[in-house]
């Protein structure tokens, strides 16, 4: 589970532009719901104004997630689109249609397939991972997220560590699945099963943007203060 090359570069190099501009203003993560830039049905799904929007972002990563993206009928078009910027690229999905839809994307070194397991293992858990398998088997990145409650299932988390290692996945992200205080603490412990410091330290920023993002569209966009760590977790917003 090393970081892959395409990734470390970027984090170096965002680590860099930070500490030159002394400011610590500028993203990681751009968050992107499919929904609000797919028409859903259309066979020309994408809204090209809401892309050059995105395009614009000074963020190094979008990371596409919220609704399923695997429902759109326009995703892959976003994501070759997406694809041709200077962006990283992880698209977010539950998995149920991976396996169906894989042939529609292609293998690129900046995309990276985020499939979201969490301990309780579910009837589709199955066929979650299949899909998995079938994105490694075609050169994809495969990455998991995984999201923990104020009450996580380690022997659960135990359970997907042993499964992950023996898939050979790329990487594995734990974060807190709300803001809760007590859920970002769980969340801190559990990341000591992720086999690499690179993923923990990883996981740890995604937690952090994701979470401030979604707090930022509770309150209308209106935008958050960066680098308050103190305050990331607050009770009651929840993650997409």
């Amino acid at each position: 589970m090393r970081l892959p090359a395409p990734l470390l570069a970027a984090l170096a190099k965002a680590g860099i532009a930070r500490l030159f501009r002394q400011s610590t203003s500028r993203r990681l993560l751009h968050f992107v719901d499919p929904a609000e830039v797919l028409h859903p049905g259309s066979s020309h799904p994408v809204s090209h104004d809401r892309i050059r929007e995105l395009l614009s972002s000074s963020a190094t990563a979008l990371w596409v997630g919220g609704s399923e993206p695997l429902e759109h009928p326009g995703i892959a078009h976003l994501v070759r689109a997406l694809a041709q910027s200077k962006y990283l690229i992880f698209l977010e999905t539950d998995g149920m249609l991976l396996r169906r839809r894989i042939h529609e994307f292609q293998p690129l070194p900046q995309l990276f397939l985020v499939v979201h397991l969490d301990a309780g293992k579910k009837p589709e858990f199955e066929v979650a991972l299949e899909g998995l398998r079938a994105a490694r088997l075609s050169g994809f990145f495969t990455v998991v997220r995984s999201m923990v409650s104020e009450t996580p299932d380690f022997d659960g988390l135990n359970r997907l560590r042993t499964i992950f290692l023996e898939m050979d996945l790329d990487g594995w992200l734990i974060t807190a699945g709300s803001v809760n205080p007590e859920a970002c603490a769980r969340s801190a412990e559990a990341r000591k099963l992720i086999p690499r410091a690179g993923w923990r330290r990883f996981s740890l920023q995604v937690e952090r943007e994701l979470l401030d993002q979604v707090r930022d569209r509770e309150l209308g966009g209106v935008p958050r203060a960066e680098n308050r760590q103190g305050e990331t977790c607050e009770e009651g917003v929840k993650v997409a």
